[in-house]
């Protein structure tokens, strides 16, 4: 153990490990206003935190899309504010600890900030509700420097589907297809986390470049809404993208994943919206009290990872903790010093060193340097969309 772990921190040094989510901005806003006096991640912050930049270096994090989440019950215009908030909030972290990051807005960009001994730090918005139904604010979000965008979160947005929403667009409507193709043309990567199973086939055959899960794992090991089903992740092999493995408990445990299922019924049949984390978390801890959840182990999280290469290949996998955007984890991935004990697992698995560095960061920005390839081609051929989604959907 002591040497495999040593040979993955020697790897991690060389090769960068690109979380795919972290929601350390909307933690920062719900517990102080972004106030990084009072949220010093100079130092160590675990009592209220997962993330701060000690631990981040110990888990030998080189690179980190941090989220710019905000909750689909916002307004479509007080979403769209929320979201420029947010962005401003990493704008502010990356500036005021320069020594600990560095933003990146590319695949040249992450390695540069990587090799000067940062982390390198992206965005991807967590919801199309953070667009309003506009893709001049999708390119806005864009210049400001958000590289990836899932397409939902835990509602329906008017043109797509959500995992966890009732099904209304089969897919993606008519305006949610050119969300695709714009996405393409900027060269901002479709994240499939959150979406439906017809809109992760949809999506995935509208796009022109990889898509990524952002942190999402496989429906096959635990029956998750969450997780992609074997077909896709085969999809996903085909156009070259990557599916980045969540640590959450109820997405890489059996046990938990039907946790949820009962918990989320219980929440419908006391009025508590499943979708609304305001509700339904708080509702989770008091149910908890009477229905323990089941543990969550590294070996579940270790089997997705298995699972998924089986599926899709080495070359299609990558790693999304969702540290801060959850209130557990699994026993021994408490924060985020502790991604060396993933690898080291993996290591002790057999897997060798080339392929622990495309999981690590490899596999991540191979779909980075892809999705700016096609922009590039598609620029060359087309202008901005003007496409609204009035004339598209009828609405």
């Amino acid at each position: 153990m002591t040497d495999s772990l040593a040979a993955v921190r020697a790897l991690l040094h060389d090769h960068p490990l690109i979380d795919g989510h972290n929601d350390l901005p909307w933690a920062a806003r719900e517990l102080v206003g972004y106030d990084f006096d009072r949220l010093d991640i100079s130092g160590d912050t675990s009592d209220r935190t997962h993330t701060d930049i000690g631990r981040l270096q110990a888990g030998c994090v080189g690179g980190q899309f941090w989220s710019v989440y905000v909750p689909a019950t916002l307004a479509q215009e007080t979403a769209v504010t929320a979201t420029l908030e947010q962005i401003d909030a990493v704008h502010q972290m990356v500036g005021r600890y320069p020594e600990a990051f560095g933003i990146a807005r590319s695949a040249d960009e992450v390695m540069d900030v990587f090799d000067s001994g940062r982390v390198a730090s992206l965005m991807g918005m967590e919801g199309g509700h953070s667009i309003g139904c506009s893709l001049a604010t999708l390119r806005m979000m864009y210049v400001l420097g958000v590289r990836y965008m899932t397409l939902t979160h835990n509602d329906n947005v008017p043109w797509a589907d959500s995992a966890t929403d009732a099904p209304v667009h089969d897919g993606l409507s008519r305006f949610g297809v050119e969300v695709v193709r714009e996405m393409n043309r900027m060269g901002m990567l479709v994240d499939l986390s959150h979406v439906s199973a017809d809109t992760m086939r949809t999506a995935i055959d509208a796009s022109a470049s990889p898509v990524i899960f952002s942190h999402s794992s496989a429906r096959a090991v635990a029956d998750s809404p969450r997780n992609a089903p074997d077909d896709v992740l085969e999809r996903l092999r085909d156009n070259n993208g990557v599916i980045m493995s969540t640590f959450v408990p109820a997405f890489v445990s059996a046990g938990a994943a039907q946790w949820r299922k009962d918990a989320t019924d219980a929440a419908r049949e006391a009025g508590v919206s499943p979708t609304d984390l305001a509700q339904f978390n708080p509702f989770c801890t008091e149910w908890a009290k009477t229905h323990p959840v089941p543990t969550a182990t590294i070996d579940d999280v270790v089997n997705h990872f298995v699972h998924i290469r089986e599926v899709a290949g080495i070359d299609h996998l990558g790693v999304g903790g969702d540290y801060d955007g959850v209130p557990g984890l699994p026993t021994g991935l408490e924060d985020v010093s502790t991604y060396p004990k993933v690898f080291t697992a993996l290591h002790d698995k057999g897997w060798s060193e080339e392929d622990l560095a495309k999981v690590a960061g490899g596999n991540i920005l191979r779909v980075l340097r892809d999705a700016e390839a096609v922009a590039r081609d598609l620029q060359e051929t087309r202008g901005p969309s003007l496409a609204t989604y009035e004339e598209l959907d009828g609405a």
